[in-house]
């Protein structure tokens, strides 16, 4: 009997431990790693703070960039979580400076460190001319600054339209995604930009972006089921559908259409036109 007891009172104990250890991991919070996917490419420094930059690749280049960053204060090593953040990219040329599409910088998470946005370089830095990148940020009421340089190398496809449409506007067409495209239908993102002046590059609300997508090499044949990109809502990015039917080199011909239909640039192609003057270049 004493036996049976003990017994008893043996597998009550580890019932209880089981069940309190199955009631704790239930209530645990997964830990989330903010920086999965991400590369540090740049530090930016100054007395107080280091703000890190990170990408998807560890770089930038020419074009489309999300940029991701989080500040360090130097007195801890503690990450800030309650910044106000905004940044200004200039490109210093020879006889002027000049910004470039961005976006706002926005928290990732309320409770997290990371905080996120894009920026469109829309050309690359040479032996002469450079980009650098200011961020000011706001902490409990104190102002901080920042500024770098930042490498904008040339990107080896074409993924940048500048032009002045035929209503005078100059504008900024770039390639966003798919990053790595596949035989399929794809899911398109562009970005289109207008110059209001040296400084501000804002987003143009309400065009349609008409894709082409041709294989120069293959008869400049094109591919079924393409879908022109627009927007799904003011100051975002424009989607659509791009069909690519096999592997090699892409000219996606593009012509940039106003909310009444009107051509401000681009050519639609035929016999004759085999190419339209603005474009954007895939390979795979």
């Amino acid at each position: 009997m004493k036996l049976f007891i003990k017994n008893l009172f043996a597998i009550l104990i580890v019932a209880i431990l089981f069940t309190s250890c199955s009631k704790d991991n239930e209530t645990e919070t997964p830990v989330v790693n903010e920086l999965d996917g991400l590369i540090k490419f740049k530090e930016l420094s100054n007395s107080t703070h280091v703000v890190e930059l990170y990408s998807t690749t560890g770089a930038t280049v020419q074009g489309y960039n999300e940029i991701s960053l989080r500040i360090k204060d130097k007195a801890n090593n503690q990450y800030i979580t309650n910044a106000t953040v905004t940044w200004l990219p200039i490109m210093h040329m020879t006889m002027m400076s000049h910004s470039c599409p961005k976006s706002e910088v926005k928290k990732v998470s309320p409770s997290g460190t990371l905080y996120n946005g894009y920026i469109m370089f829309q050309m690359p830095q040479n032996a002469t001319e450079y980009w650098d990148l200011k961020i000011d940020y706001t902490i409990d009421g104190t102002s901080y600054s920042v500024t770098s340089v930042i490498d904008v190398p040339a990107s080896p496809k074409r993924t940048v339209n500048t032009f002045t449409g035929s209503d005078g506007v100059k504008y900024l067409v770039a390639y966003v995604s798919p990053r790595n495209p596949k035989v399929a239908i794809n899911d398109l993102v562009v970005g289109v930009w207008k110059m209001q002046d040296m400084m501000n590059f804002p987003v143009v609300d309400g065009y349609t972006l008409k894709i082409d997508p041709r294989m120069p090499s293959m008869g400049n044949h094109s591919s079924p089921n393409n879908v022109h990109a627009t927007q799904s809502a003011v100051g975002n990015l424009y989607t659509g559908k791009l069909s690519l039917t096999m592997t090699g080199y892409w000219k996606i011909n593009l012509q940039l259409a106003k909310p009444d239909g009107t051509i401000v640039k681009g050519e639609e192609i035929t016999d004759v036109v085999t190419s339209s003057s603005i474009y954007f270049e895939v390979e795979f």
